[in-house]
């Protein structure tokens, strides 16, 4: 009689699970290095700097894509340990190594899958954006728990579903406390006005220096596009300072934001906050006050307090 032959899906689960985790790696490097550089990621929708440039894109001051990043680095370190043991020659040791980290891996991605289904409501009923980023990796977390869990001869299917419902409400009350905080902590406060949503008043005073900057700018037309809620935003308005930033021709961008022009913004083609736009020019991210200067070929004088 032939021995009975192992499914495909198990020979070949770990080997995707590696390629997949591979691929949410690169993502969130990628992503990793456009929110720290303040820059543009290349997106098909607008959806995806607007993400990035959320109060929901950081955590404790790091990007969250970083926590993603360290998130498929286990997976893919889980999914490639056992793959280095000989099967043939260590098999009781590679079954053994199989076992645990098919356990942790089901663990990780059942906290992966619930922690994106949340994104994926913030996504879509809090910033009301479209990120193919987003969507692909909340995509990649469900395929990752999905092979994980079907590709594995679980022996206490009661043990795993119990281990897995207890991840899962820990990630549900992680995630919840942890965005609650952040929109106490990082997100700009706005007040409802007749016409409109602000963020915090700027608290910074203007010196000679910004104020003759920023008259220079209005002078030459440059615009700066942003919106009420961006963290970046704010930030530049307080590197001009109160005086200085009220001369500022701001294009408010967000559609519930006081004085909304989100037509000029999407006619201008503006896909993250802050956008400088400065003789025909856009220069997305925020800016400091000494590279406007350079960018506007502003001559006078540049004793910047910030």
């Amino acid at each position: 009689m032939r021995g009975h032959s192992t499914p495909w899906i198990h020979r070949w689960s770990r080997p995707i699970i590696a390629g997949i985790a591979i691929i949410g790696v690169i993502e969130n490097i990628y992503l990793t290095a456009i929110k720290l550089m303040g820059g543009t990621a290349v997106c098909p929708t607008s959806g995806c700097n607007e993400v990035l440039n959320s109060p929901y894109a950081s955590v404790w001051g790091l990007p969250l894509t970083l926590f993603g990043l360290l998130a498929y680095g286990t997976v893919l370190i889980l999914a490639v340990l056992p793959l280095r043991i000989n099967p043939v020659t260590h098999k009781s040791r590679r079954q053994k190594l199989e076992a645990q980290t098919g356990f942790l891996l089901f663990l990780v991605t059942t906290a992966m899958v619930c922690f994106s289904s949340y994104l994926m409501y913030l996504l879509f009923f809090q910033i009301q954006a479209i990120c193919p980023y987003c969507i692909a990796s909340a995509l990649f977390c469900l395929t990752l728990f999905i092979l994980t869990l079907i590709s594995i001869p679980w022996e206490d299917v009661g043990q795993l579903w119990l281990s897995g419902l207890v991840v899962a409400m820990l990630t549900g009350l992680l995630a919840l406390g942890l965005y609650n905080s952040v929109s106490v902590a990082n997100t700009p406060t706005s007040v409802d006005e007749s016409n409109g949503k602000v963020g915090l008043a700027i608290t910074t005073t203007s010196g000679p220096a910004e104020i003759a900057l920023a008259r220079h700018l209005t002078a030459i037309g440059a615009k700066e596009y942003g919106a009420y809620w961006c963290p970046h935003c704010y930030d530049q308005k307080q590197l001009f300072g109160k005086q200085a930033f009220a001369i500022i021709n701001y294009i408010e961008c967000a559609p519930d934001g006081k004085n909304s022009q989100t037509q000029l913004c999407e006619t201008a083609g503006i896909k993250g906050f802050p956008t400088w736009e400065i003789n025909g020019e856009f220069y997305p991210g925020l800016q400091p006050l000494k590279k406007l200067a350079e960018l506007s070929n502003y001559q006078g004088e540049q004793n910047f307090k910030f």
